[in-house]
């Protein structure tokens, strides 16, 4: 593939994207703010929030089209193996809960248990309406505009420019975790960043990352909402229960030896 965008142009249709689906759920939360109902409110937080990030890979593709650019290649988008689906499905189930425990270690580290309970008040479901809309937002749209912006177009153009994939796969972690915005998260962003970013490239398909990001997201949004019943299986005093956290090792180890056997780097 011929190298035809340049470093600072490919962070500028990024940083853009993300800006312009921010402004877009800006607009959409501002007019939710004149409704008296409270449920009113949340339905356009909501909405805000399922239009801002489907809206996030327009600028891209609008962007790639102009150049006529081959969309599919350039974006990482092609098919993966069903043993390659199941080494990723592997990897998610060990990592998800180790980065869980990440969570929990550096908010009791830095005194963040109160923020950390507040974030997750966003993905709270009171209504079937909101289940939706946030299901579909957290699982499907936030996951596939992400990989496509950052480990279909911007890492994959880093690698090429650079002809270093360990930096390519860092800086594009960094950038990840630096556009959520998020302080209280950005070591764990940035450590999922940087496994995305190895699947992506590894298998040379977003496919695989995508996997991972919407079961992690999806697991997020499933112990939010029951935590009463979930909890009491899968925590001990507080953290992640040492038998969980034995499992998640062993499928993590298992997942990356069936990766390396069952797929090979793609350009």
């Amino acid at each position: 593939m011929n190298q035809t965008v340049s470093v600072k142009l490919a962070f500028g249709v990024v940083i853009f994207s993300v800006l312009s689906s921010l402004a877009i759920a800006s607009i959409i939360a501002a007019a939710g703010t004149v409704q008296s109902n409270e449920h009113n409110q949340n339905f356009y937080n909501y909405t805000a929030l399922f239009v801002g990030q489907g809206f996030m890979v327009v600028p891209l593709l609008l962007f790639l089209i102009s150049r006529k650019e081959p969309i599919l290649s350039r974006l990482r988008i092609r098919s993966i193996s069903y043993p390659v689906v199941v080494s990723v499905v592997l990897i998610s189930l060990g990592l998800i809960p180790l980065v869980d425990e990440m969570d929990r270690i550096l908010a009791y580290a830095f005194g963040h248990e109160q923020v950390l309970a507040e974030l997750s008040d966003i993905l709270i479901i009171d209504s079937t309406l909101i289940g939706l809309l946030l299901a579909i937002t957290v699982v499907i749209l936030a996951p596939l505009g992400e990989e496509i912006l950052f480990r279909g177009f911007l890492q994959k153009l880093l690698e090429e420019s650079w002809q270093d994939i360990t930096r390519a796969v860092l800086i594009t972690s960094l950038f990840f975790a630096f556009i959520h915005m998020n302080p209280v998260w950005v070591i764990q962003i940035y450590f999922l960043g940087v496994v995305l970013g190895y699947l992506a490239w590894r298998t040379g398909s977003i496919f695989t990352s995508l996997i991972l990001h919407s079961l992690n997201n999806g697991t997020a949004l499933i112990l939010t909402n029951y935590s009463d019943t979930i909890e009491q299986y899968y925590l001990w005093n507080n953290h992640v229960s040492p038998i969980f956290l034995c499992l998640a090792i062993i499928s993590l180890w298992a997942g990356f030896i069936r990766l390396n056997k069952f797929s090979g780097v793609v350009s």
